[in-house]
């Protein structure tokens, strides 16, 4: 394989989509002989997403052992062990708080579970989305302590939640908070706030900044018990294996679109493991409702898994997925389950209906840099979906926000792009008063807004990010990591580039370039899938589809305008285990044409 190349792949420059197609590492253009080259690919792949040539081996497997740091070098992680030890030693009422989302959810089934290993039975809330929102409110965490508890645990949420946590402090409840939200320079009173994103972290507990609520929640778990062991609870008890609770940090962290890279992609990779042997009897009820035969994969925890909890605090009751991932009962688990399923599928059908309706508020928006639709009556429940949806499709930033039935509030969640912090851009709006309140990620944020502002936040938003969003589009590229003849696509070449996972944001699927192919066949499949037939010229052919392109420039280019002539593809080579023998198939991001 020969050293790095400036030059473009396959020389393109600029393919149908207008992107040019670079390579992430060096140059690997392996025509149809990949077959034996699994190691060198394997390799290749791990340099190119930054790991050095001397730790090849420590990112071939992942492991805790080698990835996970030691808890107390996080601001206030002794401080939150120590408490919780003290709760479990002294018999205090806990309460754990969580959040509706798949993050929150796996968050506090976590914190539940742990305690309930270590002989502590703690009570349990999430917030109804519709009537509470985001985020603990006072009046709830005064009720909460109201009814017995004198420690509150709240879970992927709290870290912005000022007013709220001054009521619980004079109602005299401790709260420990458990976050990886965007904090501000004041944090909220609370008797610890464990949260790599505090802007008075060191250096090393920023280092993963990227975690997700639930892989910090490990964390503690680990502190606690090494804290619980120091004070000799497990001299005449047996320590509990903290190993067993991976499968909802995998979970938590792939919904949550975590960046796979470090201590996450350990957690996934083991968590995995732990699925496969389907130990919890909750998430062996919900691979089962997903219609999975196989173990899951890192793919189904996003696409299949996911889903089915956030649909519970999307469109139905916002408890179902911590009932369904604490529950020992199997017949409980399988009811809880197939309740998620239906309402998934509910989700789905007002999701069309806002992403129709949004879509169309899209046409004079061409020259703006964040796109922003808001309508009343939306469902909040499926707003995030739909700024997703329309961020894949426009390239840029999006905002969806749902007014309420009197037009006068609206909540609004966003996705972002690469190289676009829409999460600080929210605060920033919100502490120059546009917003009633808000926060998030660099690539996902919420909002609420008093609808009298939206104008004015529309501008303001647009022209905050403005030059961000033009250097991050003008940098878009097609980063590739494979080119092949079409005789290359092998069930084989799929096995060896899975090895390299698992992958997500910040550790990206192997992106491969295939051809020269012409098109044999061209169809839509579904409502708006592009499936295709490709052929090349050493006669061999494979499939291919594009995801919800049928309407977008590539699908009408490849639908109408590409019989006859020649077309390199690129996109996700994955294996298609529907016939009697598997083949590799393409899951397709771009194309150029070859002649």
């Amino acid at each position: 394989m020969a050293s790095r190349s400036i030059a473009p792949v396959f020389g393109v420059s600029r393919s149908i989509t207008g992107k040019a197609w670079h390579w992430r590492g060096g140059n690997m253009e392996l025509g149809a002989d990949a077959r034996d080259l699994g190691n060198d690919i394997v390799r290749q792949l791990l340099l190119s997403r930054g790991v050095a040539p001397d730790d090849i081996e420590r990112h071939r497997n992942p492991t805790l052992r080698d990835f996970l740091p030691d808890p107390s070098l996080f601001r206030d992680m002794d401080s939150a062990a120590e408490r919780l030890a003290q709760a479990v030693l002294t018999g205090e009422t806990v309460t754990v708080y969580g959040d509706y989302d798949v993050d929150g959810a796996t968050s506090a089934a976590l914190m539940i579970r742990l305690l309930r290993m270590l002989g502590h039975d703690a009570r349990y809330y999430i917030p109804d989305r519709l009537l509470e929102g985001y985020g603990p409110s006072g009046e709830a965490l005064v009720r909460i302590a109201q009814d017995g508890s004198s420690l509150i645990v709240t879970v992927d949420c709290g870290a912005m939640a000022h007013e709220a946590l001054q009521m619980a402090h004079d109602a005299g409840v401790d709260v420990i908070v458990v976050d990886h939200h965007k904090c501000s320079p004041e944090l909220p009173r609370a008797a610890a706030l464990v949260n790599p994103n505090r802007l008075d972290e060191c250096d090393e507990g920023a280092a993963h900044g990227h975690l997700a609520a639930v892989g910090v929640a490990f964390l503690l778990a680990v502190a606690l018990v090494r804290t619980l062991r120091q004070r000799g609870y497990f001299s005449e008890r047996k320590e509990p294996s903290l190993m067993g609770l991976l499968d909802l940090v995998a979970l938590g962290t792939v919904a949550d679109v975590a960046a796979l890279h470090g201590l996450n992609r350990a957690f996934v990779a083991q968590g995995l493991k732990v699925m496969a042997r389907r130990e919890g009897t909750g998430m062996a009820a919900l691979i089962d409702a997903s219609r999975l035969t196989r173990a899951p994969k890192c793919s189904d925890l996003g696409f299949a898994l996911g889903p089915r909890i956030n649909a519970g605090g999307r469109v139905g009751e916002s408890t179902l997925g911590v009932r369904l991932l604490t529950t020992e009962d199997p017949g409980e688990a399988q009811a809880i389950a197939a309740q998620l399923s239906v309402l998934n599928e509910e989700r789905r059908m007002i999701e069309a209906a806002v992403q129709e309706a949004a879509e169309a508020q899209l046409t004079g928006q061409h020259n703006r840099a964040v796109h922003l639709v808001s309508g009343r009556g939306w469902h909040p429940g499926v707003i995030g979906i739909v700024a997703g949806r329309i961020k894949e499709k426009t390239g840029k930033p999006s905002l969806v926000i749902a007014l309420d039935d009197d037009g006068k509030l609206g909540k609004g969640s966003g996705r972002s792009i690469s190289g676009v912090d829409l999460g600080a851009a929210i605060i920033a709006a919100r502490e120059q008063g546009l917003l009633v309140a808000g926060g998030g990620h660099a690539m996902a944020a919420g909002l609420t807004i008093s609808a009298e502002r939206l104008g004015e936040f529309t501008d303001w938003i647009d022209s905050h990010l403005s030059r961000a969003v033009e250097r991050a589009v003008a940098e878009q590229i097609v980063a590739c990591d494979l080119a092949l003849a079409p005789g290359g696509l092998t069930p084989e070449l799929v096995e060896s580039l899975e090895s390299a996972g698992p992958y997500g944001v910040g550790w990206p699927g192997p992106r491969v370039a295939v051809g020269p192919v012409r098109l044999i066949k061209a169809d839509i499949v579904g409502t708006d899938h592009l499936r295709l037939i490709a052929g090349g010229k050493d006669g061999r052919s494979f499939k291919a589809i594009a995801f919800r392109a049928a309407e977008t420039e590539l699908g009408q280019t490849l639908l109408h305008g590409a019989r006859n002539r020649p077309l390199w593809l690129a996109g996700r080579v994955k294996l298609d285990d529907w016939g009697s023998r598997p083949a590799a198939e393409l899951h397709l991001e771009d194309a150029a044409w070859a002649d």
